[in-house]
């Protein structure tokens, strides 16, 4: 009976140890760990997440084409999985969009333009291959593909965890850097496949906000050619309302944008 004791004490606190083992804890550092443990790093990536069912706020966006610069403010209202809705101003209201998983609507009031369609026909034109959830993920400062799906190799960098997917994926396939230190996305870069346009996606700035932890300043570069087009997306006023209306509509009038 003893030397059974013992063996099932012994059984049990290996399996004790070999179970830890499978799990490697990934721990804040200034310089990234090499050849770290990718599911590990990963589930910790994924945890620093921002949890929001809405989110509204105020965007000062800035276009740079290098030979001119234009300004104009934006509201932004996200209802996650359902809504993206923005209402640009230059002074007076000039423009609102509505996407939806299903539909993009634009209409724009210099032009008195407008536009409404799929994801799908707009990929199509523009040679992308963007989600809904792609723009959304965008916003709040998370990969644009799933972690937890998929193989992963990391990069080494002396700053950054640098993570490229592996294999035969669907959509856009970023390279994605993460900080070492509190594990927040900073950049992902996109090669759009069949064209020479490359994309980059900065995280320049991160807040906190009861609790949860959102990009403040998001600066998006388009590369084609040696021609560079930049767009700066500075976030303020940001809150998490309980409830939010998504009003849109086409006025009377307004003619059917040809792309």
């Amino acid at each position: 009976m003893k030397n059974r004791t013992l063996a099932l004490i012994y059984v049990s606190t290996l399996f004790f140890l070999l179970s830890g083992c499978k799990s490697v804890a990934v721990l804040p550092t200034k310089i990234p760990v090499k050849n770290v443990d990718i599911s590990a790093l990963s589930a910790k990536i994924k945890s620093s997440y921002p949890k929001v069912n809405r989110m509204r706020s105020r965007i000062r966006v800035t276009y740079d084409d290098g030979s001119r610069q234009q300004q104009i403010v934006a509201q932004l209202r996200l209802e996650s999985k359902k809504n993206i809705w923005l209402s640009a101003s230059m002074i007076v209201p000039i423009a609102k969009l509505l996407i939806t998983p299903e539909k993009v609507s634009f209409y724009e009031k210099f032009q008195k333009n407008y536009f409404e369609g799929d994801i799908e026909g707009i990929n199509k034109m523009l040679q992308l291959s963007f989600s809904y959830q792609d723009v959304e993920n965008l916003f709040l400062g998370i990969p644009f593909l799933d972690l937890g799906s998929g193989r992963w190799k990391q990069i080494s960098n002396p700053q950054y965890y640098i993570l490229l997917p592996q294999g035969k994926r669907n959509g856009i396939q970023p390279t994605l850097f993460f900080d070492p230190v509190n594990f927040l996305l900073t950049e992902q870069r996109v090669l759009i496949p069949g064209t020479n346009k490359n994309v980059s996606i900065r995280y320049l700035n991160h807040t906190n906000i009861e609790g949860e932890t959102v990009p403040q300043k998001v600066e998006i570069t388009l590369l084609e050619g040696d021609q560079i087009q930049k767009l700066e997306l500075e976030f303020t006023r940001i809150d998490f309302p309980d409830t939010l209306t998504f009003p849109f509509e086409i006025p009377g009038g307004y003619k059917t944008l040809e792309f």
